[in-house]
């Protein structure tokens, strides 16, 4: 006789069997409700995660060109009073990330390098609303010769541009995508100041704009950290405003 014991399955009976039914029904219903209200509070957070792009970004896509990473086009503020008064500057602070010696050195930086190169990169460092919006445009005299750099952390990420078209032919669009997730990032901000990220990103921008044309140009993001330049390759560390 064989030694082993077979198992009899009984059949169920179609009213023992429809609770079972109604059981795995009930649970694909909750699995169903549980995945549609994940989606909905993800779709929640992209449209708010939008939102903040689209305010932080508001003066950049006001100033007339395009801005890389833009997500929407609102109508910025425009409040002149924030400007300073007298000859333009081209690097202004209305929210006090920046010392007067950062200030003066950035100026410099950038006066140089509009003096060698023809590109007019100007910075705003600015916490939206709080900011001269529309009226940097006449205030910088815009052009498409110019780069708006709008620092504002409470995008999350601290790097906003805005290229105009001659310098868009010059400098691939990939060189700003990959400087602001350098640079721009809460994680490296919160670590190492505002002044740091604004700092880096225009020694960085400088670097690029004085590269000789061709195929590699401003294809490294050069580092800055501690006072020490070095060759990066740089990299895409996530999405951007993202």
């Amino acid at each position: 006789m064989d030694a082993r014991v077979s198992r009899v399955v009984v059949p169920r009976t179609r009213r023992e069997a429809r609770p079972m039914r109604a059981r795995r029904a009930t649970k694909a219903w909750a699995r169903r409700e549980a995945n549609g209200e994940r989606r909905a509070s993800e779709d929640v957070g992209a449209r708010a995660r939008a939102r903040a792009v689209a305010l932080a970004l508001a003066v950049v896509t006001a100033v007339g060109a395009p801005a890389h990473e833009a997500v929407a086009r609102l109508e910025g503020v425009n409040n002149p009073s924030l400007l300073p008064p007298g000859e333009p500057a081209p690097v202004l602070d209305v929210a006090g990330y920046l010392g007067k010696s950062d200030i003066a050195r950035l100026t410099r930086e950038v006066e140089a390098l509009e003096r060698d190169t023809g590109m007019k990169l100007r910075v705003l460092a600015q916490a939206y609303p709080q900011t001269p919006g529309l009226a940097v445009k006449e205030y910088w005299n815009v052009d498409d010769d110019t780069v708006v750099f709008v620092a504002d952390p409470g995008l999350g990420n601290i790097l906003n541009f805005s290229v105009g078209s001659n310098v868009d032919l010059e400098i691939p669009p990939s060189f700003w995508t990959r400087l602001a997730n350098k640079y721009g990032t809460k994680f490296y901000w919160s670590d190492k100041g505002e002044e740091a990220s604004i700092s880096a990103a225009v020694n960085a921008v400088d670097a690029c704009a004085r590269e000789p044309p061709g195929r590699a140009k401003c294809s490294k993001i050069t580092d800055y950290d501690d006072g020490v330049a070095a060759a990066s390759s740089g990299g895409f560390l996530g999405g951007l405003f993202k």
